[in-house]
């Protein structure tokens, strides 16, 4: 697992605007909430569900699509473009290096001084995607069977590299990976998120319930999922131990928000498609949050959270432009001279993780390569092999709309054949 280092943001620290960043842009996240609250007055901390609220909620607990709830006044807190609308504005002081005349124009992240890998460098991390794997479906399935029954974690994490998991097996190694396995004292813990859920009204129930109405409830794939998402979703926001876990990993340094969900997570427009996908691994609700929680915090928190790790979401912008600008550079002045920042093509994909664009059976082997490789940058990488897949439909196009008719069908990718044409091409 990797872990956030912490960070004390200092006058001669050159990255400490972006601490700032990070910390301004949590505070304006519950700006936003309590605006919301104040606005339609609503208590921010929750408040007791009257006696006849609680026999509904727990009567229709397994069929909450069913349950009453006047939503037209509530909006999501923020979306995507919101986040992407502050990480253009970010500027830092120019490196020493550059003069005036040869500043980067201020649309790039190239001047924020993060390290990132270059391909090179990702073809020897994912070495073992860059050949053909000949073992056969009947001796993957026979691997699987050894690894569960020796419980191996890393063994699991190893199998999973190849990109070819039978995905009957796929949510049992997933938990081993996660360590998400599902004792009494989950079950009790669960029990007792539900049961809060039950007697207590927050905000943020009706800002899920908004969110998956406007997500998951209209997506083909996704839809018949909506009752458990619910479940799923408003047990998260009452799950303090998420907000423990953020704060231990330093994410953002903060202290805790009692203007927030419990859990620290301010639900945004498409918070439900990180748990969706998990709908197709588990029947059993129980088995789904922990390792959805799990995954939450190890991996998609990192892409809402104005940060300096590698593996945040800056960094992965950063990483995507130096890959498309380096290995794409046709396409990359196409964009430039049509004024449009390459991240706004991709930026949904990325905050994300794919979720919602790519069939499920694909996202599902990307999230397969995110855990094995411990590792959020092949979502980057990922981003570019798309661009570079469909560059010569880009490149006849001259208007942002048109643009995103070209992108708006990832119905048709093939994740693992398209990153092996790219590792292992020269250039």
């Amino acid at each position: 697992m990797f872990h956030y280092l912490c960070y004390q943001s200092c006058s001669h620290d050159p990255l400490s605007y972006l601490r700032r960043a990070g910390v301004q842009w949590n505070r304006r996240v519950r700006k936003s909430l309590n605006a919301m609250c104040n606005d339609l007055s609503v208590p921010v901390l929750g408040q007791q569900r009257t006696l006849q609220d609680r026999e509904e909620v727990l009567t229709k607990w397994d069929e909450l699509s069913n349950y009453t709830i006047e939503l037209s006044n509530f909006r999501p807190v923020y979306a995507p473009k919101d986040l992407l609308d502050v990480l253009l504005s970010l500027k830092g002081p120019a490196r020493q290096s550059e003069t005036k005349k040869e500043q980067l124009p201020k649309w790039e992240f190239s001047h924020i001084n993060l390290p990132v890998k270059n391909l090179f460098e990702l073809r020897a991390i994912y070495v073992e995607l860059t050949t053909k794997d000949q073992t056969s479906t009947h001796e993957m399935v026979h691997k699987c069977k050894r690894i569960l029954r020796s419980k191996h974690a890393t063994l699991a994490q190893q199998l999973l590299k190849k990109g070819m998991t039978p995905a009957p097996f796929r949510g049992q190694l997933w938990t081993y990976v996660l360590g998400s396995q599902v004792t009494d004292t989950e079950v009790n813990y669960w029990n007792k998120l539900k049961n809060s859920v039950i007697t207590i009204d927050h905000i943020a129930d009706k800002l899920v319930f908004k969110d998956i109405q406007l997500t998951a409830s209209n997506d083909d794939q996704y839809f018949v999922f909506e009752d458990i998402l619910y479940q799923i979703l408003l047990c998260f926001s009452r799950d303090e131990y998420v907000d423990e876990q953020i704060v231990a990993e330093n994410y953002v340094s903060r202290g805790k928000y009692y203007d927030a969900p419990p859990s620290g997570v301010v639900p945004f427009h498409g918070i439900c498609m990180f748990a969706a996908p998990f709908c197709y691994l588990y029947k059993d609700p129980i088995q789904m949050y922990f390792t959805f929680r799990a995954f939450y915090i190890r991996f998609f928190h990192p892409l809402i959270t104005i940060q300096t790790h590698p593996q945040g979401i800056v960094s992965l912008c950063l990483l995507y432009e130096r890959l498309l600008q380096t290995h794409e550079p046709e396409l990359w002045s196409h964009l430039r001279q049509l004024e449009i920042h390459p991240i706004k093509l991709v930026f949904k994909w990325l905050m994300r993780a794919f979720s919602g664009h790519l069939h499920p059976d694909q996202l599902l082997i990307l999230w397969d390569l995110i855990l094995a490789y411990d590792s959020l940058e092949i979502l980057p990488l990922f981003c570019t092999i798309i661009l570079s897949f469909r560059k010569e439909c880009l490149l006849q196009v001259n208007s942002w709309e048109q643009i995103e008719n070209v992108l708006a069908d990832l119905s048709s990718i093939q994740v693992i054949p398209l990153i092996q044409l790219t590792l292992n091409r020269d250039s």
